[in-house]
């Protein structure tokens, strides 16, 4: 993905990690080999590896520029973090994005993370001293606060794996007061707004990005991958209530879709940027394949 221009903002990604990642079967539980063959046929070629039968998925981070503020959207897994293999990625791509945009850590004005999964905050925080603090110093991040003290709560059990991720990517933003805990009718300004979509977590949410009567919306984990699109039914190993992910996916999609929307999910490779489009009584992603891209 190059530049996306919203209007008179614009979004770029940075990529922290991307190829062929699970397949389908390990992915959704609900998994049908026969119907899901269907849709893997159906699918935009770089959504899929046929050689490994795997699913292609990114990991990346969304940089929104406006005529007033720099903004990240989900900061991928960070360093430092001592996460198992596979989830061990090189820091050094997204290093290197970052500095191929020409940004300083200082330049951010806000975080809008997702939702609080580990590889949506990972790069929310550096290691100083032994201490875990804001990477982005200047920056306000942007928390839901439902999801904030849901994972709160939970991290209050050590023997939770997400309690280890929020006492390094979370907690530290909250006690250096760099943390802003938002409800579902936050709006940043006229550019920036939420979307709740719970489910995958208790209070994921989409980030809206609306100029000059042109719309974008980032994603986070409401898709992980297409085959979700074409049946929406399918909820990953991941979710935190599967029939509430399932119901926010079919409400969403029946929003958008055939609307000039254009829609960025986090984890889905070049060229990134699509629409949702009806494919007879369900939905398809396509890609918008142009000069954006």
């Amino acid at each position: 993905m190059r530049q996306l221009r919203v209007g008179d903002v614009t979004v770029t990604s940075i990529i922290e990690r991307d190829g062929p990642w699970r397949t389908p079967a390990a992915m959704f539980p609900t998994w049908d080999a026969d119907l899901g063959a269907e849709h893997i046929a159906a699918l935009e070629p770089e959504m899929f590896d046929h050689a490994s039968g795997r699913m292609v998925m990114t990991y990346q981070t969304f940089v929104v520029r406006t005529p007033r503020h720099m903004i990240l959207v989900d900061t991928c897994t960070g360093e430092d973090k001592e996460l198992p293999p596979p989830l061990d990625f090189d820091r050094q791509p997204w290093r290197d994005g970052f500095d191929a945009l020409g940004l300083r850590f200082a330049d951010i004005d806000y975080v809008f993370c997702t939702h609080l999964h580990f590889d949506h905050t990972g790069w929310n925080t550096s290691i100083v001293d032994g201490r875990w603090i804001p990477t982005f110093p200047n920056a306000t991040y942007i928390f839901h606060r439902r999801e904030y003290e849901a994972w709160e709560r939970a991290a209050l059990d050590p023997s939770d794996p997400q309690a280890r991720i929020f006492a390094m990517n979370c907690e530290p933003v909250v006690a250096a007061g760099q943390a802003l805990l938002v409800d579902d009718d936050y709006a940043l300004d006229d550019t920036i707004t939420l979307t709740p979509t719970p489910g995958h977590s208790p209070g994921h949410c989409c980030v809206e990005i609306s100029s000059r009567g042109q719309r974008a919306i980032v994603t986070g984990d409401l898709i992980h991958h297409a085959l979700q699109v074409s049946d929406p039914s399918l909820h990953t190993i991941f979710c935190w209530d599967p029939a509430q992910a399932v119901t926010s996916r079919r409400r969403w999609l029946r929003d958008v879709v055939d609307r000039d929307i254009d829609v960025l999910p986090v984890h889905f490779p070049h060229p990134v940027v699509g629409r949702i489009v009806a494919d007879g009584d369900a939905f398809a992603f396509r890609y918008r394949r142009g000069g954006h891209d």
